[in-house]
């Protein structure tokens, strides 16, 4: 077995090194131990008893790694076809177009080329309602830069330079050096707007044709750290956890291989230095909200209090659980000692946040405020969304109905709230695919947007409320 210096107990899965055939001996062999694509300490042979679990991880993974090539070819020719009728306004003109001859066909490097999330939520302009002294202002600006971080880099100078009147401070492609490969992606963008201004960094989630984002999601080796808890093996390894070093406080990095913590620390540090007033928030959709909440976590392991002290708060949307018990311990410390925001915001049956689950099994755990919105946009502050490992007896006939509501919502929601909330016909059959598949179909960053959007100002009021509370409660226990 392998052995990490900083970390002394661990369990990590490594699917490139298992066949097919072993891993259905995980269910069953007493020898599992001995395998080279399960690496723990010795004397941590308990790490192995959930093999139910092993074996689902790396039979997804597996079945990922095979079929990379075939999905990548398959999702970058579907998202050029959507661009391509996009580029000629709808499929009635893109006909009409080729028997002229004149198709317009479209640029991937060019700042009107979206991603395949990008055509299901086309909005770029913020909210004119919501100014930069509105309770819920934070929070919809961050939903908009974790959206657009699926985007390429023209398309998302434009939109920040351009529509929001900000400054695009860089457009990341960060090294995992486990996949060894650029995986991560994040933006930072610096809104002078505001009062005080304030840098956005924005952790893009899980593209939808990525077979090695898709592994991440579906990797639950986990590596335990002194005083934080066990965390998610594959956030840490997207965010920056380096193969033989771990998590040193500092790194020389090879300019051809950006880590993304080490990269974002820096330029926030210089970035900070140029004003006393400045603060940051950090932000995410999908596995991007992982990320940000996990960015502050190394920030206090390594003791990096001039940043923390600058950070105003972490908004996610659709964000899977990071840690367990003890994690959670760590971090609500963290939000009591240095008082920043954390807001995690789960649309109804959205699945991902439900994942891992929060059982004895996999023992992750979510923590923060939970602001929780149904399908009609109503909002409420609770301490766990709904059906919280998304697998009930009881959910089946709900969801159907919920997703047979939102279906018919998506035709009507311009009528009911105006032009600003019609959706796409690529939208609308997502909404039929929701179906069958209701916990996926509503993990689209529309209804995020939405959420931000149409939320009362009476619940922010009532979060911020409740976090003075907290903290106040804290200080005096001090």
């Amino acid at each position: 077995m392998n052995s990490y210096n900083f970390s002394e107990n661990y369990m990590i899965l490594r699917p490139e090194d298992v066949r097919f055939f072993d891993i259905f001996r995980v269910l069953w062999s007493d020898e599992i131990e001995k395998k080279a694509f399960v690496d723990y300490p010795n004397g941590k042979e308990e790490n192995l008893n959930r093999r139910w679990r092993i074996f689902l991880s790396l039979l997804a993974q597996k079945i990922l790694q095979l079929a990379a090539k075939p999905v990548s070819w398959f999702g970058s020719k579907f998202e050029l076809w959507l661009n391509l009728i996009s580029c000629n306004h709808d499929i009635f003109m893109l006909l009409y177009n080729a028997l002229r001859g004149k198709v317009v066909l479209p640029v991937k490097e060019s700042g009107t080329f979206l991603s395949i999330l990008g055509h299901m939520d086309k909005r770029i302009h913020l909210d004119k309602n919501i100014k930069p002294d509105n309770c819920r202002y934070y929070s919809a600006l961050s939903v908009m830069a974790a959206k657009i971080s699926y985007e390429n880099q023209a398309f998302v100078e434009n939109v920040v330079r351009n529509h929001w009147n900000m400054e695009l401070i860089g457009h990341y492609d960060f090294w995992n050096d486990f996949q060894r490969k650029c995986t991560t992606r994040a933006i930072m963008l610096h809104d002078k707007n505001a009062e005080p201004d304030i840098i956005v960094v924005a952790f893009r989630g899980t593209e939808p044709f990525d077979t090695d984002e898709w592994c991440t999601d579906c990797d639950v080796s986990w590596y335990e750290l002194q005083g934080m808890g066990k965390i998610h093996g594959g956030f840490m390894k997207a965010l920056g956890l380096l193969m033989h070093e771990g998590w040193p406080k500092d790194f020389e990095q090879d300019q051809n291989r950006p880590i993304a913590y080490y990269t974002i620390r820096e330029k926030l540090k210089q970035l900070m230095q140029q004003s006393d007033r400045t603060k940051f928030i950090l932000t995410g959709h999908s596995m991007g909200g992982a990320l940000a909440i996990l960015f502050p976590a190394v920030l206090a392991m390594h003791e990096q209090t001039d940043l923390l002290e600058r950070l105003e708060g972490v908004y996610t949307f659709g964000q899977p659980r990071v840690g367990d018990e003890e994690f959670k311990r760590f971090m609500k410390f963290q939000l009591l000692t240095y008082g920043f925001t954390y807001l995690r915001f789960v649309y109804c049956n959205d699945v991902v946040p439900r994942l891992p689950t929060d059982d004895s099994t996999f023992l992750f755990k979510h923590f923060g405020t939970c602001i929780y919105y149904d399908s009609c946009y109503k909002g409420k502050i609770i301490p766990e969304e709904p059906y919280k490992n998304y697998v009930s007896p009881f959910a089946p006939l709900p969801r159907f109905v919920n997703a047979v509501w939102e279906l018919l919502r998506s035709f009507i929601m311009p009528y009911m709230k105006g032009p600003d909330y019609a959706e796409g016909w690529f939208l609308k059959i997502i909404r039929w695919y929701g179906l069958i598949m209701p916990g996926l179909a509503a993990h689209n960053p529309q209804d995020y947007v939405n959420m931000t959007r149409l939320g009362s100002d009476s619940l922010y009021f009532r979060v911020r409320e409740q976090n003075f509370r907290s903290v106040s409660d804290f200080g005096i226990a001090k």
